[in-house]
């Protein structure tokens, strides 16, 4: 019985080694001239690391961990299951310590650096670079008012900003989500491949887009809360707080937030970074570049957090921008303009968008599906996009970019 069991692992080992196609390719988000880790034609992930004293390694990806397996020089290699088209944060789990591939470049997410790898896509010519006029993307540093601190963003400035040195440009100011900070739309978003390519195709026009961090936003004497901003210091406010070990209420899990509960959270997630775009960025940018300062030519948008924060400020601010992107952050509903008269008037796009995965948003009557169709009944120019076959991901966020921007400034 013994031998039987023996025999039939080994049948499983080799009939599952057989159903990976050997035609591994190093990522194209590796560190020049490493090899590791590589990609195949299925969007398996296959990591090496030499750790000899190791005695467990672990490729973690996709919220899954998969054994890696030890060579007789201490190497080690393993394969993940295939993931999805697209960016991917990953780490490698080294005798129980969460640590980035030395092969791969590090990218900033779930609030720290680490390792990021793209899987090839089907769609990725958009965000492939290709010998067409060049942008650039910039660092800037500038003085907050709010903040009394020096602060950093970054600034995407199209080819014709150069070549053209009189012309003024509309301003796309484009936040991250929850976790990341300013450099994720540039390097994990290829937010300057996808507009030279847009606006070298005759897709979109030239304008100019700003990228900031939208955490770490705070007022002196001010501590951070986490999601959603930062509160005073000090104590919490009797009752503030469930007591440590608590029970929660019945049934184990939080109540369905309501579409009326979400959009007052919503109206809150700007924080200190609202005053910060109001009172600082928009006029610095305005000053230091060629920018026409007008609603007609201000749009706002961001990803998940960032499509929260974008919620808040826009109809906290209604005459502020005239454009209105939300990739998966939820939904702005009709209901929620009948006591901002003001948005309506200003606005010229409405865009939302979800990954295909993300059931709660792509599909239901909470879709912005259906959220679009409801805006537009009351005149809005609402538009709705949903990513193929992704989820609360990158290449969702690419492809919202890339669908967004079409509709800007026309």
């Amino acid at each position: 019985m013994k031998k039987t069991l023996l025999l039939m692992a080994a049948f499983v080992a080799v009939s599952a080694s057989a159903q990976v196609t050997e035609d591994f390719k190093p990522a194209s988000t590796n560190q020049e001239g490493k090899q590791y880790p590589m990609v195949n034609s299925q969007r398996m992930v296959r990591a090496q690391i030499s750790a000899p004293e190791a005695n467990s390694v672990k490729l973690d990806i996709g919220g899954v961990k998969y054994e890696m397996k030890k060579d007789a020089n201490g190497v080690w290699t393993g394969e993940s299951a295939p993931q999805d088209e697209g960016f991917h944060y990953y780490q490698l789990n080294i005798d129980g310590a969460s640590v980035p591939d030395p092969g791969s470049k590090y990218y900033y997410g779930a609030s720290r650096w680490g390792s990021g790898i793209d899987i090839p896509a089907a769609d990725e010519d958009f965000y492939t670079v290709k010998n067409v006029p060049q942008g650039s993307v910039n660092e800037v540093y500038y003085y907050s008012s709010v903040t009394q601190q020096m602060r950093h963003g970054y600034i995407y400035l199209p080819a014709e900003y150069y070549a053209n040195p009189t012309k003024m440009f509309p301003v796309l100011y484009l936040q991250h989500g929850m976790g990341e900070n300013e450099t994720g739309w540039g390097a994990q978003g290829k937010t300057g491949i996808i507009m030279d390519n847009l606006i070298a195709a005759g897709k979109a026009v030239p304008f100019i887009i700003f990228m900031d961090n939208g955490l770490n936003a705070r007022k002196p004497g001010e501590q951070p809360q986490g999601f959603g901003g930062f509160r005073p210091q000090g104590p919490r406010p009797a009752g503030g707080q469930r007591p440590q070990g608590g029970a929660r209420p019945a049934g184990g899990q939080r109540p369905r937030m309501s579409g009326a509960d979400f959009a007052k959270m919503a109206r809150r997630m700007g924080g200190a970074f609202e005053e910060v775009l109001i009172k600082d960025i928009i006029p610095m940018v305005e000053k230091n570049y060629r920018v026409i300062a007008d609603a007609d030519h201000r749009a706002m948008a961001g990803l998940s957090m960032g499509g929260m924060q974008t919620h808040g400020i826009t109809l906290n601010n209604p005459k502020t921008f005239a454009y209105v992107g939300i990739f998966s952050g939820g939904t702005i509903g009709a209901d929620e303009l009948t006591d901002v008269p003001d948005f309506k008037a200003t606005n010229k796009v409405l865009f939302m968008s979800a990954g295909g995965k993300e059931k709660g948003m792509a599909e239901g009557e909470g879709s912005v599906i259906n959220a679009a169709e409801g805006l537009k009944k009351i005149g809005i120019n609402a538009h709705s996009y949903i990513s193929p076959e992704t989820a609360h991901e990158w290449q969702t966020w690419r492809r919202s970019l890339y669908q967004f921007a079409q509709l800007l400034f026309k």
